[in-house]
């Protein structure tokens, strides 16, 4: 199922919709997913993409103001989609490394959607157990569950088909009530 251009269209108007990405391989399938994510939950392409992997060395740097840049931005984004590959049973270190700049409780102020890729079902719960927890704690809103995609799937519409059909409402609602509560003040 495709997004709905009536909802995008509702949205569009001041939705910021952002993507990141923490594998250490650009231009991966998990960027690809993500991406997928962000705009059939929306309709829109993400405003901001960020893979972490193009960064290098500067994340290492806690006063590079590229960094510092994306941070402010991903943190003011009405919808974050977080993703990451499963490594070890969890996010990568990458990710981790990045998150670690927001502050805790306010870091990110709109909907965050936690994404997980990953080669086998055992680790499906990782994202449930890992990754929605710490995008909670950085004040994000998350209200659905995480998604978790088998790495030969990506690129299947269907791996997320049930997912989107059950998260479009949610995630969409509360960016439209953001958007209203921007324009109210």
């Amino acid at each position: 199922m495709s997004h709905d251009p009536a909802t995008s269209d509702a949205l569009s108007a001041a939705a910021r919709v952002a993507v990141v990405v923490g594998n250490p391989r650009p231009d991966s399938r998990t960027l690809a997913a993500a991406q997928h994510v962000a705009r059939e939950l929306t309709g829109l392409a993400p405003s901001l993409v960020v893979d972490l992997a193009t960064l290098g060395p500067a994340l290492l740097d806690w006063h590079d103001p590229q960094v510092a840049a994306l941070v402010q931005e991903l943190g003011e984004a009405d919808l974050v989609v977080v993703a990451s590959p499963t490594y070890k049973a969890t996010y990568t270190g990458l990710l981790k490394l990045f998150l670690d700049r927001f502050a805790g409780g306010t870091g990110l102020r709109g909907v965050a959607v936690p994404v997980m890729l990953g080669a086998g079902l055992q680790h499906a719960l990782a994202v449930e157990h890992s990754l929605r927890p710490l995008l909670t704690e950085l004040g994000g809103t998350v209200p659905v569950p995480g998604l978790y995609v088998l790495d030969g799937e990506y690129d299947e519409p269907s791996a997320y088909a049930a997912w989107l059909d059950a998260a479009r409402g949610p995630v969409r609602a509360l960016l439209e009530a953001r958007s209203l509560a921007e324009v109210a003040s």
